[in-house]
């Protein structure tokens, strides 16, 4: 699989039931299906997109990820990032991002914010090949277990050079 196979698309109510096994399987502290809903459904601000690919066993197209954001005013907020791990390092992550910044864009937004485990250099890795740049931590943001966030931040927002790169 690569990363030009992988298709984002908006979020149904439909999958709801898959988003939230990828979001139990990924998360210490998952949303619940009450927050899920609401953030599909019920917030005027939040964008929910879905990554399908190629399921390796049977060729058909399964959910391997999803991406909440919001769009506020001037402001991206980048909420929850989920990819399976047998989809990892496929360049689903990198898709769904590239997608949320150019609806920011799209939208007017100017920079684009979010916090990530500070155990998380996966994640960390990417947004900082995407552009973002840590600006701060939080102390004890993160339950279960406890963990300190990182802040990270990209002012002016701009869909990098990598999302503009066939496959990206």
């Amino acid at each position: 699989m690569t990363s030009a196979s992988v298709i984002i698309e908006p979020a149904t109510s439909g999958v709801l039931d898959e988003v939230l096994a990828i979001e139990q399987a990924c998360f210490s502290a998952p949303w619940t299906r009450k927050m899920l809903a609401a953030e599909l459904s019920g917030n005027q601000f939040a964008n929910f997109l879905i990554a399908k690919c190629p399921d390796p066993l049977s060729g058909s197209l399964a959910l391997a990820g999803y991406f909440c954001f919001w769009v506020v005013f001037e402001e991206v907020r980048l909420m929850n990032l989920a990819v399976l791990a047998p989809f990892r390092r496929r360049g689903v992550a990198s898709r769904l991002v590239c997608a949320a910044l150019e609806t920011g864009i799209t939208r007017g937004a100017t920079r684009a914010m979010l916090e990530v485990r500070e155990s998380n250099h996966e994640a960390q890795t990417l947004y900082r090949r995407l552009g973002f740049r840590q600006t701060a931590k939080r102390a004890r943001y993160y339950v279960h277990p406890e963990e300190d966030a990182v802040l990270m931040e990209m002012a002016p927002l701009q869909v990098s050079v990598l999302c503009r790169q066939p496959g990206a």
